[in-house]
């Protein structure tokens, strides 16, 4: 029997960040059937660590729901793992993700998060994610989504857009299926939040929310987002 899990990564210039998630993924080869790393144009080695790590590289321009897109179509495995690259699986991750397997496509899934920091204010922060990804069944992309390919595919699949594409696929996921929590976190870097700050991090993530809810254009969205980036940095 063939390895049930296809896991898609979209990335770009996350050489320093890739290899230690790689090589998480490496450890479950009976469940982890599919790794597929699409690049948004990395000036790095991203492409040529994930080639070294036996992943399928992909390329095409940046956008991280187009990326997704085109991993997923380049994968067969009846279930899909969405990550992104700066992150780490927790210990027992394999366990996890095998025990929501034995439920069949009745549910979505995700992990906690976890951002890689000291900080009690990174604490709060998880704190309030895994309220709203319980209570809300509201989980991001950083989280880790955990999909049955045949219920992606029945509402749309992921949009090619360059922000708020998790968003936008757990909104639709949820109107037809329960989203449930796996045990542990997915621990993504937490250099954006040192880099922003984590007030300026919670209100600028609130304020890019709000517009797309109140319809504004994603690629807006995006140029808006990574300005606010490289402003800051200059800071």
């Amino acid at each position: 029997m063939s390895a049930p899990l296809a896991v898609v990564i979209p990335a770009r210039n996350e050489a320093p960040r890739l290899p230690a998630l790689l090589a998480d993924l490496a450890v479950a080869p009976r469940l982890v059937g599919e790794v597929c790393v699409v690049d948004g144009g990395s000036s790095d080695a991203t492409r040529t660590v994930a080639r070294l790590a036996g992943a399928q590289v992909l390329a095409c321009p940046p956008s991280r729901g187009g990326q997704l897109q085109r991993g997923i179509a380049a994968t067969a495995a009846p279930w899909l793992l969405l990550l992104h690259a700066d992150g780490r699986l927790p210990e027992g991750w394999a366990q996890a993700i095998n025990e929501a397997l034995q439920h069949g496509p009745t549910a979505c899934w995700a992990f906690h998060l976890g951002i890689a920091g000291p900080s009690l204010g990174l604490r709060l922060v998880e704190q309030l994610v895994s309220w709203r990804t319980v209570v809300a069944q509201l989980p991001y992309g950083d989280q880790g989504l955990l999909v049955p390919r045949q219920v992606l595919e029945q509402v749309g699949g992921v949009r090619p857009i360059p922000l708020m594409e998790d968003l936008d696929l757990v909104w639709r996921l949820r109107a037809v299926l329960p989203i449930r929590t796996l045990a542990g976190r997915f621990r993504v870097d937490g250099r954006r939040w040192r880099q922003l700050g984590l007030l300026r991090t919670c209100w600028s993530n609130a304020q890019l929310r709000r517009a797309w809810f109140r319809g504004e254009d994603p690629q807006r969205l995006a140029e808006r987002y990574g300005a606010y980036q490289k402003a800051q940095r200059r800071c």
